[in-house]
């Protein structure tokens, strides 16, 4: 049985190594391994994970954590990026634990904080225009490609693209 909670300090270890294993898991054959680390390291790190946990406003909502009898399976955040706009930061699963609608548990948690206490109409997502994992996971769940922009934090000689993805709520 899985438990959505909104992340305390406890989960800190747990959304590090969900959210690592899965960036891992989903970029190791498209991105370069450098890219990768670099990108763990800036996100998935216990001072910017504690943080985040503590520090929630409109503009990031905070983290979510989905809970399971062996700890946390996945992990999620978002917040509003306009009046009526809310945006999908982060959402990775534990690699083995794909497949068993912690997604969309975690997704709905976080949606449900947008739209009821932000006022949410439509929600954006960007995604990974190699992530196969991914894009089939929000297309099914009614968000539609808007735009392909250079992916964040890649340098003058990385190559990676997102594709900007919005539904309405």
């Amino acid at each position: 049985m899985i438990t959505v909670v909104k992340a305390g300090l406890e989960h800190i270890q747990g959304i590090i190594r969900v959210c690592s294993e899965g960036y891992r898991n989903t970029y190791n054959e498209t991105h370069s391994k450098k890219y990768i680390e670099r990108t763990i390291s800036e996100f998935y790190n216990a001072e910017r994970v504690a943080k985040e946990i503590q520090e929630t406003d409109r503009h990031w909502n905070g983290w979510y954590a989905a809970i399971g009898e062996n700890g946390v399976a996945g992990a999620g955040g978002g917040g509003m990026t306009a009046e009526h706009t809310s945006e999908l930061f982060v959402l990775y699963l534990d690699p083995a634990k794909r497949r068993q609608g912690i997604g969309t548990l975690l997704l709905n948690a976080i949606t449900e904080e947008q739209i009821q206490t932000y006022g949410a109409q439509e929600q954006w997502v960007s995604v990974d225009e190699q992530n196969q994992k991914g894009i089939p996971f929000y297309k099914a769940k009614g968000f539609i490609v808007q735009d392909c922009v250079p992916s964040y934090s890649q340098t003058e000689t990385e190559n990676y693209y997102s594709l900007r993805c919005k539904r309405e709520l």
